[in-house]
């Protein structure tokens, strides 16, 4: 299991969200690009990068900033927000992102999931799952669908996913630890890799997801704990090593 930090950047900044509402935000550093090289620097192998404006309002404001990044960063890059279509994907990964999060289209262009699969391969596409109460949201997690996310994750596998991010909403940014249960359920009913995301507030959290000893959990997301400096990124990285 490794550390993952998260940069979220809405109108060019680096930000965080609470429950992903859009209304309660807070900004932590005008500078994107140099945020995601201090978590580079202090030891992140994989970084977290999400576009909440395009997730939100389809904009392409920030996307000169994560070519930026991109090209300031050895290790690998994740992107999400707003990937709904081919030529969105082919754009990140000819900008040098290493794999594609696709959340919406998952319920509402299944065809579209199904062919990134096949032009790109299971390794550069992984599923976002967002959850509240177990009902998977959408668009940037303003709609609570009546599709459970134990039986979407279900879905995904069938069709050749073999990596999820499953994140609960409820927890993302409130610094009341992950949910624990929910994350162990969507491991032991499935054969997909698992990243979990939400809520991580202290060591004791990420401690709480080593503890549930299973190879196939990946990593763990950080975000606000990090730039409110709950702990630092090379204590949390202590933690999984």
């Amino acid at each position: 299991m490794i550390i993952i930090p998260a940069v979220d950047i809405s109108s060019g900044k680096c930000v965080r969200l609470k429950m992903g509402q859009k209304e309660d935000i807070k900004k932590y550093s005008d500078n994107p690009v140099e945020m995601a090289l201090k978590w580079e620097m202090e030891g992140g192998e994989l970084l977290h990068l999400i576009d909440l404006d395009r997730a939100i309002d389809n904009s392409l404001e920030n996307k000169s900033i994560i070519e930026d990044i991109v090209k300031a960063l050895r290790i690998p890059i994740e992107l999400g927000g707003g990937m709904r279509k081919m030529n969105d994907i082919e754009w990140a990964m000819s900008a040098g992102v290493t794999r594609v999060i696709i959340g919406t289209s998952v319920l509402e262009n299944r065809k579209f999931v199904e062919e990134a699969l096949k032009n790109f391969g299971n390794e550069k596409i992984v599923i976002g799952i967002d959850a509240s109460k177990g009902y998977t949201a959408i668009r940037g997690w303003k709609e609570i669908t009546e599709k459970k996310a134990l039986g979407l994750a279900v879905e995904m596998e069938k069709i050749g996913v073999t990596r999820i991010i499953y994140t609960d909403i409820e927890k993302d940014g409130m610094l009341v630890g992950s949910n624990i249960e929910e994350t162990r359920k969507m491991i032991k009913s499935t054969n997909l890799k698992v990243i979990a995301s939400g809520g991580i507030s202290s060591l004791e959290d990420i401690k709480n997801l080593k503890a549930i000893n299973e190879p196939r959990l990946e990593g763990v997301i950080v975000g606000k704990a990090l730039y409110e400096e709950k702990f630092s990124l090379k204590e949390a990285i202590s933690i999984v090593n």
